[in-house]
């Protein structure tokens, strides 16, 4: 992938290109987190980008609360 100048407004095949490579890298299971700082995007560019080009965003990490069972 060609290097993007930070901040640089991306559009066209240059968006599509790089939503395709943000795509592949995301459901092979890199953060969005991960992806902005490897790309040297903000957060919310990637989280954007992944939206529009139809990906289905995983959930929050962590440890989730569940009801025990028999209380």
């Amino acid at each position: 992938m060609a290097v993007l100048k930070k901040g640089a407004r991306i559009t066209g095949a240059d968006r599509n290109k790089l939503a395709g490579d943000l795509k592949k890298q995301y459901d092979k299971g890199k953060s969005i987190r991960e992806l902005a700082d490897s790309h040297g995007r903000s957060y919310g560019f990637v989280h954007r980008v992944l939206s529009e080009s139809g990906v289905t965003l995983r959930g929050r990490g962590g440890a989730t609360r569940a009801k025990a069972k028999g209380k």
